[in-house]
């Protein structure tokens, strides 16, 4: 069995991990860090003496991580991810519309006209959203767009940024300057957000590249370091 972990897990935690899937029946357990998994998923060769910066905006936690030469050189995390975000629409409706909604309808709401600008190419049209009046009490409907999701995330995302400028800080500047080259790679269900890749741009301007199916990296590339275990020297037994 293979087991993404986070970079910034303790030893404690990593042993829990561990029991857990012997303790599930796992002859063999392989733990990976999860931005390790995230760029082999995407298809970069983190073999080569090149740096990479990953960006994973997951649900609990936002990482964002430089790898060279199959290591982790310098890694960030911070407790602001699609969770938050989840959070700061449902925070959002009370305030401007006096709407209490729960987590799933504040959660359709993200994937339907979520977006981390307010001024986009494409933009998704407004969405009917059904929760209870706070003033009343009685159930009622109202209709939300893409900028009002845009404004609620702004804090959230402007977090998210000021991390990633803190994490370019600490890397080496060698390796600073082949991200300058390659760019950022944006993975995780957050990667979704629409626009988020031309506002990171605009902040750090730098390339910013949205993995294909972004929700799906990580498994994909744990699926490749379990099917070649032995080659990888960064998957830990």
């Amino acid at each position: 069995m293979m087991i993404c972990i986070p970079s910034s897990i303790t030893e404690v935690e990593k042993r829990a991990v561990r029991d857990s899937a012997e303790q599930a029946g796992a002859k063999e357990v392989y733990l990976i860090h999860e931005p390790m998994a995230a760029a082999l998923g995407i298809g970069i060769d983190v073999e080569e003496p090149v740096g990479n910066m990953i960006i994973d905006i997951g649900g609990g936690t936002t990482g964002i991580t430089v790898i060279a030469l199959a290591g982790i050189v310098c890694d960030q995390s911070i407790r602001i991810a699609g969770d938050e975000f989840t959070a700061d629409i449902m925070e959002a409706l009370r305030r401007y519309h006096s709407l209490l909604i729960g987590e799933r309808t504040a959660e359709q709401i993200k994937i339907q006209v979520g977006a981390a600008m307010k001024d986009l190419d494409n933009p998704p049209d407004d969405i009917p959203v059904n929760g209870r009046d706070l003033v009343t009490g009685i159930p009622k409907q109202v209709m939300v767009s893409y900028q009002e999701v845009a404004e609620a995330l702004d804090k959230s995302i402007f977090k998210i940024e000021e991390a990633i400028l803190k994490a370019l800080e600490t890397t080496p500047p060698e390796l600073a300057s082949d991200i300058y080259r390659r760019g950022l790679y944006i993975t995780g269900g957050g990667a979704l957000l629409r626009g988020l890749d031309k506002r990171l741009n605009a902040k750090i301007k730098l390339p910013v590249h949205v993995a294909d199916d972004p929700l799906k990296s990580v498994v994909r590339g744990t699926g490749i370091a379990l099917k070649h275990y032995d080659r990888y020297p960064f998957v830990m037994r």
